[in-house]
């Protein structure tokens, strides 16, 4: 099965730079979605009508930006954009989700949002980052990707290694700013198929100028050929 990829979208141009990470990795073997959180039902019909439309017609906006009208979108109606996207993802079976860096990030950085810290602090799903900017970057390509485990958690080098072979690209040792994507994963007493992540591994956040790309405990994605069973 491929691994099923989310995007949260608003529209803004820190979400695009999610799409542009969504993109990059679907296409070394994932399926891609679009999302977006309305927080509030109206009580009025036709004010509720409109809203809705509202929110499918920014989701059309990130379907034409990434050039693709049939990928799936999916409007979601919760009090919590974490929760939302959470509840999203349980049902549609996704394997990760993806988020641009928090509003104002400075360019080349990664800053995780209010949702996706939510999300990194216990949520049962991947989580990847992109560094602000990210969908100005001509000819986007990841040619180096390294792994971070705390624990000997397996996962990370074997998501990084999957994706280097679809991505034709080169592991390397260390973790460092100029890496092309850094996978990181969990800290060592997370609880299996849970996030967390250590403070030595949200410093390195701070550092990088790259895409991250973040796992729940003991959980590998294989891009390309299906996710293995948890460690």
């Amino acid at each position: 099965m491929a691994i099923k990829i989310i995007v949260s979208y608003d529209g803004t141009e820190n979400d695009t730079d999610g799409l542009a990470l969504g993109r990059l990795l679907a296409q070394s073997g994932g399926s891609l979605a679009l999302a977006y959180v309305r927080h509030t039902k109206e009580t009025e019909q036709g004010r509720e009508q409109l809203a809705q439309n509202e929110a499918q017609e920014l989701l059309d906006n990130g379907a034409r930006w990434l050039d693709d009208p049939n990928v799936p979108r999916y409007v979601v109606l919760s009090g919590s954009t974490p929760e939302g996207l959470r509840n999203l993802a349980e049902r549609e079976r996704a394997d990760l989700i993806v988020f641009g860096s928090e509003y104002r990030t400075t360019p080349g950085h990664v800053q995780p949002g209010t949702s996706a810290q939510r999300l990194l602090e216990g949520g049962p799903i991947a989580i990847a980052i992109a560094p602000a900017n990210l969908h100005e970057r001509p000819n986007l390509t990841i040619e180096t990707i390294a792994a971070v485990s705390e624990n000997g958690d397996p996962a990370p080098l074997e998501t990084a290694d999957s994706l280097a072979t679809l991505l034709d690209a080169t592991i390397v040792a260390r973790a460092s700013e100029n890496a092309g994507l850094i996978v990181i994963g969990s800290k060592p007493g997370t609880a299996a198929g849970r996030v967390t992540l250590s403070a030595a591994a949200q410093y390195l956040i701070d550092l990088i100028l790259c895409p991250v790309l973040t796992l729940p405990h003991g959980v590998a994605l294989r891009f390309g050929g299906g996710q293995p069973p948890t460690t």
